[in-house]
């Protein structure tokens, strides 16, 4: 079974590694293919596609088999990882990551559900000790290649490396799991419920990406928005109440520890997304770092997350008891986020990189956390729905936060730039058609490096202070969580 579940793993590695991978190498991209007000789209669509796929594919387990459904989400996402690589323009890259997108959408859940079903909750914990053993290779290792690839051969092959190992994958998958036969199910999927959970998400999404940003608040574009994405929502549940076999089933959400489980999946996503997806932008534009050396320097953030991941699904799996954690994991999240609010302009590169620790911790308090509570509190026949809900919230999370987020940035980058250098030259330094690289800008003047750099800086506090709001909010949430005893073997949800 283990070299099976190997496979299994190395699919949620071809998921966890892109972001990683993408996000050091995504100064250079946007350099070279222009367009700064689009960087937060080249996450956002890759985002946005997983977390509108992730149910549909826990679905697509649940009534026709998980294991086909999970190799074919592998090749999808491998022919958007070629298709990205192969980009010209930024609105390819975005189109092609969107593809991406869609294939990870079913690597996660897929493999989650598998080992669900595989695995009882009360021995999950052990289980989370070889996904410990596959994420510091994605966390720590990710960002390292994505700055090697970036400096010696070219951002691209942050795309294509993803080939081999998912050719790998897919191998070890279709010889090593072995799952019992399920007769093959003659139930629909809820195609309308997938629309309409789209339509709400794109809705949101481009809401929290434009507003204030490209249309005030007030505007009949922010306003319809708003307008669609409710409709939707609404038209959304109700529809989900009805259908026979509903994306997202309802009755997971009368488990009390379910629902909060998916609200703190939702806001750590958000923070977690929000903050690694800017703090390279800072890394390379501030400190003058090359892409594997800010990918070095976030090696703090990523070892405090795995270090309490690991520690955290041990003593879980020694005496079941976890409600403890989502709380401690709220409040280091927002001691580590506010802590970041320290890096400025002057701040040593040792000192930056040491600060990110504290921030990886609450971060891996929570989502070890959430995702044991989620698999407790779901029924054997809901296992795949219930971990394609949690990854779609924290994905789903995400992605707004990244838009919301992203919104800020660009606003007191621009800003920021309009105070020391005038509106003129700032126009130019952010427009579409300027790109500039992190090697571009240290040519340039020193007072334009100044303005620019302090910019930059203004735009991550903007983010930070945003990121330690929703942090506040988990921390709140978290207490809600009850101690319902592990299940040990197929029993009924807690």
């Amino acid at each position: 079974m283990y070299f099976g579940v190997f496979g299994l793993l190395l699919g949620m590695f071809l998921a966890m590694v892109d972001g990683m991978i993408v996000g050091t190498a995504l100064p250079t991209i946007v350099g070279e293919l222009g367009g700064l007000e689009q960087l937060s789209w080249v996450v956002t669509a890759y985002l946005l596609t997983t977390a509108v796929a992730t149910p549909i594919w826990g679905k697509l387990g649940d009534l026709y088999g998980r294991k086909g459904t999970f190799m074919a989400a592998i090749v999808v996402f491998l022919a958007g990882s070629m298709l990205s690589g192969l980009s010209q323009d930024m609105g390819q890259l975005i189109a092609f990551r969107a593809l991406q997108g869609l294939g990870a959408g079913g690597l996660m859940v897929g493999a989650l559900s598998i080992i669900g079903v595989l695995v009882p909750p009360r021995e999950s914990g052990r289980m989370q000790s070889m996904i410990g053993g596959m994420m510091p290779v994605a966390f720590i290792g990710g960002p390292l290649l994505g700055g090697f690839l970036t400096d010696h051969l070219s951002w691209r092959w942050a795309f294509y490396v993803n080939v081999p190992l998912g050719a790998v994958a897919l191998v070890i998958v279709g010889v090593g799991i072995r799952l019992a036969r399920t007769e093959r199910s003659t139930a629909r999927i809820d195609y309308l419920g997938a629309v309409l959970l789209s339509v709400a998400i794109l809705a949101l999404t481009l809401l929290a990406s434009w507003g204030g940003v490209r249309y005030g608040w007030g505007s009949p574009q922010i306003l319809g928005l708003a307008a669609v994405g409710v409709v939707a929502l609404a038209w959304f549940v109700r529809v989900e109440r009805r259908a026979a076999e509903p994306v997202i089933p309802p009755r997971l959400f009368r488990s009390r520890n379910f629902t909060v489980a998916q609200i703190l999946s939702f806001l750590v996503g958000a923070v977690m997304l929000g903050a690694t997806s800017y703090l390279p932008q800072y890394m390379q534009f501030v400190q003058s770092l090359s892409p594997t050396a800010s990918g070095l320097l976030l090696l703090p953030l990523m070892f405090g997350m795995l270090g309490v991941q690991l520690g955290t699904g041990a003593l879980i799996s020694r005496n079941g008891r976890y409600r403890i954690y989502p709380i401690v994991g709220g409040g280091v999240l927002t001691a580590g986020v506010l802590l970041l609010l320290l890096l400025g302009t002057d701040t040593t590169t040792a000192v930056a990189s040491a600060l990110t620790v504290v921030a990886g911790m609450g971060i891996g308090f929570v989502m070890q956390s959430t995702m044991i509570i989620t698999m407790n509190s779901a029924a054997p026949r809901d296992m795949g729905a219930a971990s394609g809900t949690v990854t779609l919230l924290r994905t789903l999370g995400g992605s707004l936060g990244v838009a919301l987020l992203g919104a800020i940035f660009t606003d007191r980058l621009r800003s920021g730039l309009a105070d020391r250098v005038g509106e003129g030259a700032a126009r130019r330094l952010t427009a579409g058609s300027g790109q500039l690289t992190p090697q571009l800008l240290d040519e340039m003047a020193g007072p334009v490096r100044g303005a620019y750099r302090a910019a930059v800086t203004s735009g991550l506090h903007g983010v930070l202070i945003g990121a330690a709001v929703l942090a506040v909010l988990g921390f709140a949430v978290a207490w809600c969580v009850r101690e319902v005893p592990l299940r040990s073997a197929e029993e009924p949800a807690g």
